[in-house]
Protein backbone atom coordinates (compact mmCIF):
# COMPACT_ATOMS: atom_id res chain seq x y z
CA UNK A 1 0.00 0.00 0.00
CA UNK A 2 1.27 3.60 -0.95
CA UNK A 3 1.87 5.66 1.85
CA UNK A 4 0.03 9.16 1.96
CA UNK A 5 1.52 12.41 1.26
CA UNK A 6 1.11 13.50 4.67
CA UNK A 7 2.87 10.14 6.12
CA UNK A 8 5.63 11.20 4.19
CA UNK A 9 5.76 14.85 4.99
CA UNK A 10 5.40 13.67 8.72
CA UNK A 11 8.52 10.86 8.63
CA UNK A 12 10.73 14.04 6.44
CA UNK A 13 9.68 16.47 9.13
CA UNK A 14 10.49 14.17 12.18
CA UNK A 15 14.00 13.20 10.18
CA UNK A 16 14.68 16.70 9.58
CA UNK A 17 14.22 17.43 13.29
CA UNK A 18 16.44 14.60 14.38
CA UNK A 19 18.85 16.12 11.96
CA UNK A 20 18.43 19.50 13.52
CA UNK A 21 18.84 18.09 17.41
CA UNK A 22 21.86 15.97 16.36
CA UNK A 23 23.84 19.24 14.86
CA UNK A 24 22.55 20.99 18.01
CA UNK A 25 24.64 18.61 19.99
CA UNK A 26 27.14 18.29 17.97
CA UNK A 27 27.23 22.31 18.30
CA UNK A 28 27.27 22.53 21.94
CA UNK A 29 29.87 19.64 22.05
CA UNK A 30 32.33 21.50 20.03
CA UNK A 31 31.57 25.03 22.38
CA UNK A 32 32.45 23.07 25.45
CA UNK A 33 35.36 21.53 23.85
CA UNK A 34 36.33 24.58 22.71
CA UNK A 35 35.62 26.79 26.31
CA UNK A 36 37.93 23.96 28.04
CA UNK A 37 41.09 24.58 26.01
CA UNK A 38 40.41 28.18 26.25
CA UNK A 39 39.74 27.77 30.19
CA UNK A 40 43.15 25.71 30.25
CA UNK A 41 45.18 28.06 28.17
CA UNK A 42 43.87 30.86 30.88
CA UNK A 43 45.33 28.75 33.54
CA UNK A 44 48.68 28.42 32.38
CA UNK A 45 48.78 32.05 31.59
CA UNK A 46 47.35 32.92 34.84
CA UNK A 47 50.09 30.72 36.35
CA UNK A 48 53.01 32.22 34.14
CA UNK A 49 52.04 35.80 35.15
CA UNK A 50 51.93 35.16 39.00
CA UNK A 51 55.34 33.47 38.48
CA UNK A 52 56.94 35.63 37.10
CA UNK A 53 55.92 38.65 39.03
CA UNK A 54 57.26 36.53 41.61
CA UNK A 55 61.04 36.35 40.30
CA UNK A 56 60.30 40.13 39.52
CA UNK A 57 59.90 40.89 43.27
CA UNK A 58 62.56 38.47 44.09
CA UNK A 59 64.85 39.92 41.83
CA UNK A 60 63.90 43.65 43.25
CA UNK A 61 64.45 42.79 46.63
CA UNK A 62 67.93 41.27 45.60
CA UNK A 63 68.78 44.45 44.16
CA UNK A 64 67.88 46.10 46.92
CA UNK A 65 70.09 48.22 49.13
CA UNK A 66 69.77 47.55 52.33
CA UNK A 67 68.51 50.77 54.39
CA UNK A 68 70.06 49.77 57.51
CA UNK A 69 73.49 50.43 56.42
CA UNK A 70 74.02 54.31 56.67
CA UNK A 71 75.01 55.93 53.90
CA UNK A 72 78.73 57.52 54.09
CA UNK A 73 78.93 60.83 52.15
Amino acid sequence: MLKSVKSRAEEYFTATQKKGKKALKEKDKARQERAKHVAGLRALRLTKEAADKEAAEKAAAKNKKPSRLPHIC
